[in-house]
């Protein structure tokens, strides 16, 4: 799994930061998601398609490698 993100379509709700903390993080001046591991291991995966389905910015893409 390839995991991208948006950060001009993202909203800043950090929901995807609650969900997969060990993937996503936030800046600390705008709540921007940062993404911290673009290929995250199989036992996070479940969490990261979590984070992309209820993202309301509709900001993190997978794709599978």
């Amino acid at each position: 799994m390839k995991v991208t993100v948006d950060q001009d379509a993202c909203a800043g709700s950090g929901q995807c930061v609650l969900i997969a903390p060990d993937t996503f993080d936030q800046r600390d001046e705008d709540g921007i998601v940062t993404l911290l591991h673009d290929s995250p291991r199989p036992g996070l995966q479940e969490d990261v398609r979590e984070a992309a389905r209820i993202c309301p910015a509709l900001a993190i893409r997978l794709t599978m490698s």
